[in-house]
């Protein structure tokens, strides 16, 4: 596993994974090159062998006291070997370095096994948003991490604990 920052020149690789991970509501290219480029987001790659595997983003504005999860995406043949979990890890530390106090992000409900990623990390659920996720007609689960008191592997211990997801959009595990 290398992970290393984004670049607008890793567009096209992005795209080919963004599609595949989410084939119903995947980014535009535009959205996401603004994203790239956007001084407000982080966005890192996982590599292995020289091929982009995964790759996830942060929102946080500058001097902000909360962020946000933008997206977390790992290749179908890299999943369930914990690449999710060191992304999310890694966005986390970021929003940390930032000065950020509160993640937030939204995840499908209709995915436990992201959820539950969350929870092991420490999130809680905060709210719900209806038919957020078009064109699926699925609710967000709103989750929220007070960063102050997170440290890796420090969350909800249990059957939750470890679970990894696939692949995440806004947050959202599909």
């Amino acid at each position: 596993m290398s992970l290393r920052p984004a670049t607008a020149g890793d567009l096209d690789a992005i795209m080919v994974l963004e599609r595949a991970s989410f084939p119903t509501d995947a980014w535009s290219e535009a959205m996401m090159r603004e994203e790239l480029a956007s001084p407000h987001g982080w966005y890192i790659l996982d590599e292995e062998a020289g091929r982009l595997v995964g790759y996830a983003g942060l929102r946080a504005v500058s001097r902000a006291t909360d962020a946000d999860i933008q997206t977390i995406a790992i290749a179908e043949a890299a999943r369930g070997r914990g690449r999710g979990r060191t992304l999310l890890r890694a966005l986390l530390e970021e929003a940390a370095r930032r000065g950020v106090r509160e993640v937030f992000l939204e995840v499908r409900a209709d995915n436990p096994g992201a959820q539950a990623l969350y929870v092991s990390e420490g999130f809680l659920e905060v709210g719900r948003k209806p038919r957020y996720y078009q064109p699926d007609d699925v609710d967000a689960v709103v989750m929220k991490l007070d960063l102050r008191g997170w440290a890796p592997g420090a969350g909800q211990t249990g059957p939750a604990a470890g679970r990894t997801g696939a692949a995440w959009q806004g947050g959202a595990c599909t």
